[in-house]
């Protein structure tokens, strides 16, 4: 069973932007990313594993990837799932000591990099369906950041896209 599917042509939603006004400062990506880093660290502490964690601020959100010499070291935790559940973790961690809500991005073992060349995958199979025909092709629901990098994805291949739905029925709908 595919995850793409064709969908009739419906009023489309767009993207969606974020206010300038709203965007965390630098300094206050920073005081994420260190909390966020001290967190980590201390669950890589009692899991007894190893891990280098490296902290970054980019386009308004502060960015943690976590990475080991050892390959097996953190191949559980870099599983697509248990990363999206840490990430949680480690956000409400950051918002119980801020007090505001963060939108960081953990990457574990370079899990989003496997994940970005699974939605690369996932928006190649709906290009072709369209290819082949159809007017549209609807992704499955996806968290806000996937379908940002779905729609810079399917830009570099040439298609538009628009999310539609609500909550965590919000997916991305790729047309010609």
């Amino acid at each position: 069973m595919s995850d793409v599917t064709d969908t009739p042509t419906t009023e489309a939603v767009l993207p969606e932007t974020e206010s300038t006004e709203d965007a965390p400062t630098t300094s206050q990506l920073e005081e994420e990313g260190d909390i966020a880093a001290d967190y980590i660290e201390e669950l890589l502490d009692i899991a007894d594993l190893d891990g280098d964690i490296e902290i970054d601020a980019r386009g308004g959100r502060a960015y943690l990837s976590v990475t080991s010499s050892e390959s097996d070291s953190l191949r559980v935790l870099s599983k697509p799932d248990t990363v999206g559940a840490l990430q949680e973790l480690t956000r409400i961690a950051v918002q119980t000591k801020t007090g505001s809500f963060s939108r960081l991005i953990l990457d574990i073992g370079g899990s989003r990099d496997a994940r970005a060349a699974e939605l690369a995958a996932l928006v190649d199979r709906a290009v072709e369906r369209i290819e082949a025909g159809a007017a549209s092709a609807a992704l499955p629901p996806m968290s806000s950041y996937e379908r940002k990098l779905v729609h810079d994805i399917v830009s570099e291949r040439g298609f538009t896209s628009e999310s539609e739905g609500e909550g965590k029925d919000r997916h991305t709908v790729i047309t010609r």
